[in-house]
C-alpha cells in the first residue's frame, strides 16, 4: 500500500519550465482478489451480485435469456439469502467482509517485504474484480504515482476462466483507459509452486497436530465449475488434481488419506464431481466419522470457506452421522504463504529490479 508522498512529481531535467511534472518512475505490484459487497444489506448485495453474475466469464448463457432471469427473479431474492450468509461472517469491527480484511493484511505484509528490499521504487496495492476497490481505480492510482511498470497478480493458485481470466480482462480494460500505459506483466497460476505446496502441507500438519483423533481422511475441496468448461479446454480441473497429488506427496500420505471434491454448485447443469456437500455425507455413511477439510483454491478465507464449508458442508457431514469435522483455514496472511507469494512476485520482477 502507498501514501500521498509517493505521488510527489517534478519537472523532468532539461524540459521546459512549463512541462507537466512527472513522478519518479516506479514499479507497481497489484494484487487482485475476487471481490466483496460493501455491506450485507439488500442494495449493496444486489449491486455486487449483479456485477458478478453479469460477467460472461462467470455465466456464459445468452444475455437475452440470462439477464431477464437475473434481474427479475434471482436478484429479487438472492441478495437476502446471500446477505444473511455474509452477515454470519462479517467483520463488524471494521465493517467489511473477511476477504477484504485478509487481502489488506496480505498486501501490508508484502508491501513491507518489498519496501525493505527495494525502498520506494516498488509499490504494492490490491484491488477486487467485483466491488471495491475496483481494478480501474487502483490501476489509475498506481499510474498517477509514477508506476511505469505493473505486475498484476490474480490471487488464484489455479487458472480458470471465471477467476484468473476475468481478473486479467478487467486489468487490461483498465489499461485501455490510460494515456500512458505502463509495461505490464501478469503472474501465471502457481498451483504447483513448491513453496505454495509446502505452505499448504505445513497448514495441514499444524492442524493435525492440534487434533486429538487423527482424521480418517482429508477432503481437499475446490470451487466448482460446469463440466462443459473442462471440455472446452479450461485447465482448472487438471490443475486442482495436480495440487492434491503434490500435497499428498509432500505429506508422504497414502492415496486413501486424501480426496478431491468440488463445491459451490450453481444452476441446473452438471458441475465437476464429486460435490463436496454430498461427498462428506457419503464419507460419514461409509464409517469415516472424523474428517478434515481444506480449500487450496482460495488464497483467503471468504464466504465459500467460512460459511459454505464451515457451516453448510459441516452440517451435511454431521447430519449423515459424522462426529468430528475440522476445517483447516486458508493460507491467508500466514508467514509461509506470504513468503511464497513474495518469491513468486520477485520472479516476475526479473529484469525490472
Amino acid at each position: 500500500m502507498f501514501d500521498s508522498t509517493a505521488r510527489e512529481a517534478i519537472c523532468p531535467v532539461h524540459a521546459p519550465s512549463d512541462h507537466p511534472a512527472v513522478p519518479k518512475a516506479k514499479t507497481g505490484i497489484l494484487l487482485a482478489n475476487l471481490g466483496t459487497p460493501d455491506h450485507y444489506s439488500y442494495w449493496p448485495m444486489r449491486r455486487y451480485l449483479n456485477e458478478f453474475l453479469s460477467d460472461r466469464r462467470v455465466i456464459d448463457y445468452s444475455p437475452w435469456l440470462w439477464q431477464p432471469l437475473l434481474q427479475l427473479i434471482i436478484l429479487s431474492k438472492r441478495p437476502f439469502t446471500s446477505g444473511e450468509a455474509y452477515k454470519s461472517i462479517w467483520n463488524e469491527e471494521r465493517d467489511e467482509s473477511p476477504l477484504m480484511t485478509i487481502t489488506r493484511h496480505q498486501t501490508e505484509k508484502l508491501s513491507g517485504i518489498f519496501q525493505e528490499k527495494y525502498g520506494d521504487d516498488v509499490m504494492v496495492d490490491f484491488c477486487m474484480r467485483y466491488g471495491n476497490p475496483s481494478t480501474k481505480s487502483k490501476v489509475r492510482n498506481l499510474v498517477e504515482a509514477g508506476c511505469t511498470r505493473l505486475v498484476f497478480f490474480p490471487l488464484y493458485p489455479h487458472y480458470a476462466g471465471a477467476t484468473s481470466a476475468t481478473a486479467n480482462d478487467q486489468f487490461f480494460r483498465a489499461l485501455m483507459e490510460e494515456t500512458w500505459q505502463p509495461a505490464a506483466r501478469v503472474v501465471e497460476p502457481y498451483f504447483e509452486n513448491p513453496r505454495y505446496i509446502d505452505a499448504l502441507a505445513k497448514s495441514v500438519e499444524n492442524a493435525y497436530a492440534k487434533i486429538e483423533t487423527r482424521p480418517d481422511i482429508l477432503v481437499v475441496s475446490y470451487h466448482g465449475m460446469p463440466q462443459r468448461y473442462l471440455k472446452q479446454g479450461d485447465p482448472y480441473h487438471c490443475q486442482c488434481q495436480k495440487t492434491t497429488r503434490l500435497l499428498r506427496e509432500r505429506l508422504g500420505w497414502d492415496e486413501t488419506e486424501i480426496t478431491t471434491t468440488f463445491q459451490s454448485v450453481f444452476g441446473p447443469e452438471e458441475w465437476l464431481r464429486p460435490y463436496t456437500v454430498e461427498h462428506v455425507a457419503d464419507l460419514a455413511k461409509e464409517g469415516k466419522k472424523n474428517i478434515a477439510v481444506i480449500a487450496p483454491a482460495f488464497s483467503s478465507d471468504c464466504i465459500e470457506t467460512l460459511e459454505e464449508i464451515n457451516e453448510e458442508i459441516r452440517e451435511s457431514f454431521e447430519e449423515a452421522g459424522g462426529e468430528s469435522f475440522t476445517y483447516i483455514p486458508c493460507l491467508n496472511d500466514d508467514d509461509a504463504h506470504i513468503a511464497a507469494l513474495a518469491e513468486i512476485i520477485d520472479q516476475n520482477l526479473g529484469g525490472w529490479k
